[in-house]
C-alpha cells in the first residue's frame, strides 16, 4: 500500500509528520506549525539579524502578529494534511496525489532527550511577481497565479524562510530548502518554477538558493519601500526543465 503521506515520517509518540534533514543535520526536522510556537516566533522575529532581511514583517513583532500568523500557517498545514488523508481513502493503492501546499514548514532542533526547539521556517507560497515592474500587470499575474489548481505546472511559486541567528552559517537552511524542494515540492506539489526575491546584499540567502540550483538573475528596482527605506531586490529563479 502506498501512503499518501510519503515521504513524510511519523513521530511514533505524537503522530506528527515530519521530514528529517540529511547528515550532518539529521538532528533538524521540519514539522507542521504548532500552537505554542508564538513565543519563539516573537523572540526571533524581533531580532534585527532576521527582520532586517524580511519584506512584509511588522516591527515590532507583537503577540497578535504571531497569533495571526500561526493560525494562518497552521490552517494551511491542516488543510494539506486533510487533503492527504482524503487521498489515502480515495487512492489506497496509489498513485500519489498532488497537493497545493506542504504540511511541514517549521524547523526544529531535536535535543538528546527527545525534546525539540523551534528554530526557523521554510515553505512554499504563490509568487508575488515582484520582478514585474508594472503594478497593474503584477496584480493581474498574482490573481491568475492564485487561481491555478494544485499541481498545475505553470504555477510560479516562491519560497519564504528565516532561521534563528544562533544557527546561521551552518548550512542548515541550504539543506532545508533542498529537502523541501526534492522531497515535497517537486514530487508532491508538482513544483516546476520557483522565483525568489532577496534584498540586495543578502549574500547568505542568495547562496542558499544558488546552492540549490537557482540562477541569480541580478538586481532590479520596482520601487519597493520597506519600513520607510528603499530596497533594491535580487531575482533568483529555478526551473525544473533547467535543473
Amino acid at each position: 500500500m502506498t501512503s499518501q503521506l510519503y515521504p513524510l515520517e511519523i513521530n511514533p509518540k505524537t503522530g506528527e509528520p515530519f521530514l528529517r534533514l540529511p547528515a550532518p543535520h539529521q538532528n533538524i526536522i521540519i514539522t507542521p506549525p504548532r500552537q505554542g510556537d508564538q513565543s519563539v516566533l516573537i523572540q526571533h522575529l524581533n531580532d534585527p539579524a532576521i527582520y532586517g532581511w524580511m519584506q512584509t514583517l511588522p516591527v515590532p513583532y507583537l503577540p497578535e502578529h504571531a497569533d495571526f500568523w500561526i493560525q494562518f500557517v497552521k490552517g494551511e498545514s491542516d488543510a494539506a494534511l486533510e487533503c492527504l488523508r482524503k487521498s489515502a481513502k480515495d487512492f489506497p493503492n496509489g498513485p500519489l496525489q498532488l497537493v497545493g501546499a506542504s504540511p511541514v514548514g517549521h524547523l526544529r532542533e531535536v535535543k538528546e532527550d527527545g525534546t525539540d526547539v523551534f528554530i526557523g521556517d521554510v515553505n512554499f507560497g504563490r509568487s508575488p511577481f515582484e520582478e514585474v515592474l508594472d503594478e497593474v500587470e503584477r496584480k493581474r499575474l498574482q490573481e491568475d497565479n492564485a487561481k491555478k489548481q494544485a499541481g498545475d505546472p505553470t504555477i510560479q511559486h516562491t519560497i519564504g524562510d528565516w532561521l534563528a541567528a544562533s544557527h546561521h552559517g551552518r548550512g542548515i537552511m541550504t539543506a532545508a530548502v533542498g529537502l523541501l524542494m526534492t522531497a515535497w515540492g517537486i514530487p508532491r506539489m508538482g513544483v516546476r518554477h520557483v522565483v525568489v526575491h532577496t534584498f540586495a546584499g543578502n549574500i547568505g540567502s542568495n547562496r542558499v538558493f544558488e546552492k540549490n540550483g537557482f540562477v541569480n538573475k541580478g538586481l532590479f528596482d520596482n520601487g519597493k519601500i520597506v519600513r520607510g527605506e528603499k530596497k533594491i531586490l535580487t531575482l533568483l529563479e529555478w526551473k525544473h526543465d533547467q535543473a
